[in-house]
This record gives structure tokens, C-alpha cells and sequence, in this order.
């Protein structure tokens, strides 16, 4: 790939990855319209490190009070560290809420790998998965995450899982789960990031052993300039996302992806 490729493919994953529109879909429209090669494995690695940075230096905050706190659970106390009750409590809901994307992604990973990887599934689950995202807008309700509990976290763990479904959107899922659960915007998009760091680190580990296994594909300026790029844009697009949430909604991003939809659709069987 060229420098143009590099750079927008990067912004793409940056873009997208946190907003609820799907990454995949998106991915495969320039190989779909422009005939630009798959990005690789090396380059896939860094914009994962790169969208990972970004979405823990957003909540660098959040996550160093909640690993404090949870993590007083196990420390002793005469070194200082008191476990705070809401760190314990959200700190074992996102661990429980990963939990099933985890078993998931190891039982289906390769079947998915080779039976849904399509444009025709990517475009039916961006449609679908949009349309059931706007409905769940309308019972957007009030619960904060200090009431999140396991129960609420595991159904939200399920939703998250058919995100292995290509053109699903991780963060959309999750969002609709909790504004069906009756959890403000704000908290589901929290939780949402949030929950998105464990998986992100996993997905990571998994490629990058790949990668190793495969250190030939390694071209490391061009990592370095996916991973600059990509944290770049995911950092600025979580800030602005949760900027605007509450005033915009979720029917633009239903809208934009009813339209990509289309035009995925209309690729596959119009040609």
C-alpha cells in the first residue's frame, strides 16, 4: 500500500472503531470500490495498539480509579489500598461482560472467518443492526453505571458476542444493549468504551502472534504511522461522540448506516 492507502485506511479504523457504524463495513469499501489491497496483518496490529491508546488515554482517569479500586480487592490494606465498592462493582461487570465474546471468538472465530467475512453479510447486519440501534434510542432511560450489576453486564456481554457477526459494530451492539437495559446514552457509550479495552487487548494478542509467527510482514514505519493515525482519530472521535451524544441521539449514525446499507447492498446484488 502507498502512503495515501496507509493513511486513510488508518483513519477508517480510527473513525470508526468506537463509533457505532462499523469498522468492517467500512474497511471493505475501498478493496470493494477502489481495488485497494487487504492492509495486513502488521498494519492491522497497529492501528489495534494504536485505537487502544487511545480509547485508555481517554479514560486514563476511569481506569486508574477503577484499577485502584478493584484492585484493593487483593492488596493489602496496610499498604494503603481500600477497595472502593463502585470500582469492584463495575470492575467485575466489564470482566463478566466479556466473558462471552471471549468463548465466542474462540468457538466461531474460523467459521466466521470463512462463511460470514462477505460484503452481503457485512451490508444485512449494518441494515439490521442499525435499525434495532434506532429502536432502542426511544427506551434510552436514566440508570447510571453505579447500578450496573453482573445480571445487567451479562446481557449486555451476550449483545456484545454478535459483534463477531461482520458489519454488527462492537460498540453499537453494546450501546443498544444498554439503552434497551434503560441506561442513559452517556453511560452505555461508557460503558461501552470501557468494555471495549479488554477486547481490544485481546484481539492485539492474537494478532501479534501472528505477526510474530510472520515477522517478514513487517513493515515498521508504516506501523508506526497507523498507529499515530489511528489513535489520533479514535482519540478525537470519542471526545466528540461523547460531546454530542446527548444533544444528536443515535438517529444520525442510524441514518448514515441505513445509507451504507444501501450502498453495500446495491454492490452485491446490483453489482
Amino acid at each position: 500500500m502507498d502512503w495515501f492507502q496507509l493513511t486513510a485506511l488508518a483513519l477508517i479504523q480510527g473513525l470508526t472503531e468506537f463509533l457505532p457504524i462499523s469498522s468492517s463495513a467500512h474497511l471493505i469499501l475501498p478493496n470493494a470500490l477502489l481495488g485497494w489491497p487487504d492492509q495486513g496483518l502488521a498494519f492491522d496490529v497497529a492501528v489495534h495498539v494504536g485505537t487502544l491508546m487511545a480509547v485508555m488515554w481517554a479514560f486514563r482517569h476511569e481506569l486508574g480509579r477503577l484499577i485502584r479500586g478493584w484492585g484493593g480487592q487483593f492488596w493489602p490494606a496496610a499498604r494503603g489500598h481500600q477497595p472502593d465498592p463502585e470500582a469492584v462493582r463495575l470492575g467485575w461487570a466489564i470482566i463478566v461482560a466479556t466473558v462471552p465474546a471471549c468463548i465466542a471468538g474462540l468457538l466461531l472465530s474460523d467459521w466466521i472467518e470463512l462463511h460470514l467475512r462477505s460484503a452481503a453479510v457485512i451490508g444485512w447486519a449494518t441494515l439490521v443492526f442499525g435499525v434495532l440501534l434506532g429502536w432502542a434510542d426511544r427506551y434510552s432511560g436514566t440508570r447510571q453505571l453505579t447500578q450496573m450489576t453482573l445480571k445487567l453486564a451479562l446481557v449486555i456481554g451476550l449483545f456484545q458476542a454478535l459483534a463477531l457477526i461482520p458489519g454488527t459494530s462492537r460498540s453499537g451492539i453494546t450501546i443498544t444493549a444498554a439503552l434497551l437495559l434503560g441506561f442513559s446514552r452517556q453511560e452505555g457509550a461508557r460503558f461501552s468504551f470501557l468494555l471495549s479495552i479488554p477486547l481490544i487487548i485481546a484481539a492485539g494478542l492474537f494478532k501479534g502472534i501472528e505477526l510474530y509467527e510472520h515477522a517478514a510482514e513487517a513493515r515498521w514505519l508504516d506501523m508506526a504511522w497507523g498507529v499515530l493515525l489511528s489513535f489520533l482519530s479514535a482519540w478525537l472521535c470519542i471526545r466528540l461522540f461523547l460531546h454530542w451524544l446527548d444533544r444528536i441521539g443515535m438517529m444520525p449514525f442510524v441514518i448514515y448506516r441505513l445509507c451504507l446499507a444501501g450502498v453495500l447492498l446495491a454492490m452485491v446484488y446490483w453489482g
